[in-house]
């Protein structure tokens, strides 16, 4: 409501009242005026006590109008009901939060006492696409703490709801239960939610982030809407059934909702499982208004929905039923024209008002339609696109004319700045975030998230996009909160996966298991290495689980081979790589110490010019992004030259970093370099650049292949006199006859693609400038760890929030799939990229396309093309030139086309794991919904690991799960760049975890504070200390517990993890304390440099131990019977207690901490005990 005083004046224009005055009596109007007005006449209409529905042409006008609106009507008023991003027809559901949101919409429709909503928001697809009747209706789960609930009941409404059980939360629409703790990730909310029970009360409930799985801050209720749109009730399961047995072709659909289970597609058989579809229009209160906002676009828009809508029925029908004709009737999912849908509104006593731009029919005042026309005498805003002189001349102009003037900025700094640059031309202003009324002396300046500007009878609005005239083409990424990094990472171990044991090399995982030793229960991994004897069977080594630090999953060649326990080869294999990595290690630290021995330029504070700079970013930054740009400022600010890696996907956000870099050494008066390694990122890079700092006097150039002769040698002439602050180019840029005036920044973007000889020549320049390179390969987290300090990185880890995960199509290839799918992004005003891996056919496969779909542009792009032209074609592509890439798989390094958002690949089933995940990041960069349809040949059957492959990619669409596996791919190329290509043999020998492990050392060890190796500790006493699996019902759960409970190295690491099992799982048992007391244990005796801790008989052996004297006498004064064993170095203690009575658990563990305390090492002691 911050704007309510600029409403105000907005509506006080005479059409716009007469209009209001209308509201009761007309219930067909056509309002004509700009875009601008949009926003107002939907709070005119609800300030007159209407309910409106407020229809856009496309999703992201649907996007853009929510956020003008927030600060005109209250926000908690305002509902949108996004459309599916799915076809009604198509094989494949909608997304949960998709769904949860429409819900959450329909049920404050039915039920206004759950909070009336004025406006509700819909794209026009959302308005023509029937729906189950009822949704409003269907029953959230609600619960706040002090009800009463069943835990069996809550888990089978989760499920009603179609809620998904895992075992770990990670995703909307996912719930998990453990013990008496609930977790519930609602579509509706930004975080996930912790129900805690006691009996059969809710205790409290509390938000946790998915990253660590701990608790956030409390919350005052559960309200989780159903995550599906069609629920298996039995009614839906017997029809389903019914249809399976009419239809044959249809049973692999039908006979899994008959038996309850979800399956991907099956909203597309709603008309025939339930009695009823029903519109939006239906739903809404009688005293509704339905606003269509720009008539002529919503309705091309809805008739190509319709036309594609029906192709897609006839494609996926064909796929099904074997070419045949769809064998039901599903024509009442179908979307609805939108003249139908009028009619129908307006025959329920609806009204049914447009708002449209100029230029319809302006002679008309009644249509014969009888449709009544108003004309809003109001101009839009010309765009000045960055011209601001024009634009205060143009505020002079209306000022002059006596208009109120108001400029509304989306963000505080540039609104102060405006107040600045109008105060400098002499006109006055104020700058007002929340003005109550206007004055027509003085400028208005305020902040807002209007987008467009207009000019009526007493006022002028203009907004920061009208000036700047960018639609800022970074807007798409603001929706995007952070979401933190997944920093749990269970170790998924299943049966057969190799591991690495840091003692005994490869071998293999075959299950986890609980054996009773001396009396006490424990878990074991079971592991099985290569037989001892030729031809005998395979031996097996039992890892007890608390010991799992000496174990990691191997990741690294394709097929390693089972080491022998007791062999030599392993020893061998792992001094290998040790003698590699510590070469590698004496490199990177002669290169550290040269760059500290040199004095470079220590730039200054950060100016206020860099503060608005960094105002105007347009989205909210990461923390990662935060802490990164800090550390590269604090680089900046020190003596020393910086050199900064910088790691994070593409879309992460890195070209901020580096704007921001930039223009903090143009500050500071030096003169910057961007090193990129294409043509296309020249332009790509340059324009993100200008977008950034226009408004400032910074003058950017770019220097590539693109540039005439003449304009690179005034690029470099500018460059040696000074006038050229920033200069983005290729590898061009390290010829020796370019000459800075004074360089201050190099920034080298993905420095891994440059050739060596660049490399070399980028080297020398390092150690006097400051250099901050960009790479989009992950690094992994472990590896950067192990070079902590010789090396600065920042990692980005955290991608923005929304990023869809892509809807991944596999089947066989089908042209009218492939016509669809086309015709769906050229719906959209999307690009397509269609790869196809032969360069001999591929002007063939391009020319087909060009007949299936004769109104898309193709072009064609391979690696056998010279280099200018493939360029021009990426470049063409970039600017929107071309709708279809037919291209090799090329895209999949660092190709940014964020509006690309379909990938077809035609013989996916010749690619491998890694590569399709790369190429199937390439698209699903912005807003908007991304596909991936991987195509087969439909006569060639699918060899069995192509189709495994395929279905790995079709499950894990979002990032994650089986995609760790590609990951590990990248990140082992990620070391590989970082340290070394020839380093790959070494990975594969020892396996990647435990390599990195070696770096680490390798580089402690040169630094002069190595680490001690972390020995393995033998703890076998008889105490019962396990995870419960009623505790902790997951394996990978438990194993990802006992692996950070192997790590421990103090008491203070145990009191936290007790402190996080709380919060996770509730109160721990008994055996999961003794745990917990065991592993403050291990840690005492690794201190103690004790190796084993093991029952002998009576006595408890500890070993390796060498006493003085003195010592041994003190042992036998506190426990006499003791033997000491010089020789083998072990001193046996009896263990007090006999029989039955004999000490035990954690009892007994206390006496053996008091034994290495007061006798075996007790200098130590001082470490606080428990």
């Amino acid at each position: 409501m911050r704007l309510q005083g600029l409403a105000d004046a907005v509506l006080a224009d005479p059409t716009l009242t007469a209009a209001m005055g209308d509201v009761d009596g007309v219930a067909a109007l056509d309002l004509t005026g700009p875009a601008g007005l949009r926003p107002f006449v939907v709070k005119g209409l609800a300030d007159r006590g209407r309910t409106v529905l407020a229809v856009t042409a496309t999703q992201r006008e649907a996007e853009d109008l929510v956020e003008s609106l927030a600060d005109l009507v209250d926000a908690d008023a305002i509902g949108y009901f996004p459309s599916w991003e799915t076809l009604p027809h198509e094989r494949l559901s909608p997304r949960s939060d998709t769904v949860g949101r429409r819900l959450a919409v329909l049920r404050r429709l039915c039920h206004p006492d759950e909070g009336r909503l004025q406006v509700v928001v819909a794209p026009v697809r959302s308005v023509l696409q029937p729906q189950v009747k009822g949704l409003g209706d269907l029953e959230p789960v609600d619960l706040r703490p002090g009800d009463t609930i069943d835990l069996d009941d809550l888990s089978r409404r989760l499920s009603d709801a179609a809620y998904s059980r895992v075992d770990l939360v990670e995703k909307r629409g996912e719930y998990a239960v453990r013990g008496g703790i609930v977790d519930v990730f609602p579509p509706t909310e930004e975080h996930p939610l912790r129900v805690e029970l006691w009996g059969d009360d809710v205790e409290e409930i509390r938000s946790f982030a998915v990253a660590d799985q701990r608790t956030l801050e409390k919350v005052d209720r559960l309200w989780a809407p159903p995550c599906r749109e069609l629920l298996l009730t039995d009614d839906v399961r017997r029809r389903a059934a019914e249809l399976g047995r009419r239809h044959p072709q249809l049973v692999e659909l039908t006979d899994k909702i008959a038996n309850g289970i979800a399956v991907e597609g099956m909203e597309s058989l709603a008309p025939v499982l339930v009695d009823d579809m029903e519109l939006l229009v239906d739903l809404m209160p009688k005293d509704t208004h339905v606003l269509l906002l720009d008539p002529e676009r919503a309705r091309s828009r809805a008739h190509d929905l319709v036309a594609t809508s029906e192709e897609f029925l006839g494609a996926s029908w064909a796929a099904a039923a074997g070419g045949g004709q769809a064998p039901i009737d599903l024509g009442a999912a179908s979307y609805r024209e939108l003249g139908e849908v009028r009619e129908h509104a307006l025959a329920a006593g609806l009204s049914w008002w447009s708002v449209s731009p100029f230029g319809l029919d302006d002679e008309m005042v009644v249509d014969d339609d009888g449709l009544a026309q108003r004309t809003v005498d109001a101009n839009p805003v010309d765009a000045y696109r960055g011209d601001v002189e024009a634009a205060i001349r143009d505020m002079r102009k209306w000022h002059g004319e006596g208009r109120k003037v108001v400029v509304v900025h989306q963000g505080h700094g540039p609104a102060q700045r405006t107040v600045e640059a109008l105060g400098e031309h002499d006109l006055a202003a104020r700058l007002d975030d929340e003005p109550a009324s206007l004055d027509s002396a003085v400028v208005t300046v305020t902040t807002g998230c209007l987008l467009h500007g207009f000019v009526a009878q007493g006022i002028a609005v203009v907004t920061g996009e009208d000036i700047s005239g960018q639609k800022a083409s970074t807007r798409d990424m603001r929706k995007m909160p952070a979401r933190r990094k997944k920093q749990i990472d269970p170790l998924e171990l299943s049966p057969g996966d190799y591991v690495v044991h840091e003692q005994h090399g490869v071998g293999r995982y075959v299950e986890m298991k609980q054996r009773e030793v001396g009396g006490a229960v424990r878990e074991y991994l079971v592991l099985e290495y290569g037989a001892s004897k030729r031809g005998g069977p395979p031996d097996r080594l039992y890892v007890p689980a608390d010991a799992l630090d000496q174990v990691t999953r191997y990741v690294g060649g394709e097929q390693p081979s089972l080491d022998r326990l007791g062999g030599a080869d392993w020893a061998r294999r792992k001094g290998r790589a040790r003698k590699a990595v510590r070469q590698i290690a004496a490199e990177l630290i002669k290169l550290y110490a040269a760059r500290q021995a040199t004095r470079g330029h220590a730039f200054g504070p950060d100016t206020p010019w860099q503060r608005e700079l960094e105002d105007a970013f347009p989205f909210h930054e990461t923390p990662d992004q935060l802490s990164t740009v800090d550390e590269v400022k604090g680089d900046m600010m020190r003596q020393v030259p910086m050199d900064r890696l910088v790691c994070g996907d593409v879309g992460y956000g890195k070209t901020e970093i580096a704007v921001r870099a930039a223009f903090k050494a143009v500050q500071d008066g030096k003169q910057v370099a961007v090193l990129v390694p294409t043509t296309l990122l020249v332009t790509q890079h340059l324009s993100t650049f200008t977008e950034r700092m226009s408004g400032f006097p910074v003058v950017l150039k770019g220097l590539s292949r693109f540039q005439t002769d003449k304009e690179a040698r005034e690029v470099m002439e500018g460059l040696s006199d000074g006038t050229v602050d920033v200069v983005v180019g290729t590898h061009r840029l390290l010829n020796p006859d370019i000459r800075m005036k004074d360089l201050g920044l190099i920034v080298v973007d993905e420095e891994q693609r440059f050739g060596v000889e660049h490399k070399e020549q980028m080297k020398r320049l390092r150690t006097s400038v400051d250099v901050l390179s960009m790479s989009a390969t992950p690094i992994p987290r472990t590896l950067e760890m192990a070079i902590t300090g010789i090396r600065e990185m920042s990692t980005i880890a955290t991608p923005p929030e929304e990023r869809h995960p892509v809807l991944t199509y596999v089947g066989a290839y089908e042209d009218r799939q492939v016509i669809a799918a086309i015709r769906r992004e050229l719906l959209r005003e999307g690009q397509v990229f269609y790869i196809h891996n032969r360069v001999q056919s591929i002007e063939k496969a391009a020319q087909r396309i060009h007949e299936l779909v004769p109104e898309a542009r193709v072009a064609t792009a391979h690696g056998q093309m010279n280099e200018r032209q493939l360029e021009q074609v990426m470049l063409d592509f970039w600017e929107k030139r071309f709708d279809v890439l037919v291209c090799t798989t090329l895209v999949e390094s660092g190709l940014d086309v964020s509006n690309a958002n379909t990938m077809i690949i035609e013989r996916s089933d010749t690619l491998g794991l890694s590569q399709l995940h790369q190429l199937r990041g390439r698209v699903g960069r912005s807003r908007e919904r991304a596909y991936a349809y991987f195509l087969y040949p439909s006569e060639k059957p699918l060899t069995e690991t192509a189709h495994e492959r395929l279905a790995t990619l079709a499950q894990h669409s979002d990032l994650g799960g089986g995609m760790a596996i590609a990951m590990k791919d990248l990140e082992i190329r990620g070391a590989g760049n970082l340290l070394g290509g020839e380093q790959s043999g070494h990975i594969a020998d020892v396996g990647f975890d435990l390599y990195v492990r070696l770096v680490g050392e390798a580089v402690h060890e040169f630094r002069g504070d190595a680490e001690p190796e972390l020995e393995e500790v033998r703890i076998e006493l008889p105490i019962d200390a396990h995870l419960p699996h009623d505790y902790i019902p997951s394996e990978r759960l438990r194993l990802e517990m006992y692996k950070r409970l192997a790590e421990v190295r103090s008491d203070e690491d145990v009191a936290l993890l007790h402190e996080e099992m709380l919060d996770r799982y509730g109160n721990p048992p008994k055996p999961v304390t003794s745990l917990l007391q065991v592993a403050r244990f291990r840690a005492r005796a690794r201190r103690a440099g004790i190796a084993e801790v093991t029952m002998a008989g009576r006595n408890v052996r500890f070993a390796p131990v060498t006493l003085p004297d003195s010592r041994v006498v003190r042992l036998n004064r506190l426990y006499p019977k003791s033997l000491v064993k010089a020789p083998t170095k072990t001193v046996l203690v009896p263990r007090p207690g006999m029989g039955v009575q004999a000490l035990r658990d954690e009892a007994l563990l206390e006496w053996a901490r008091g034994v290495i305390d007061s006798v075996l090492d007790p200098n130590d002691s001082k470490e606080p005990s428990s």
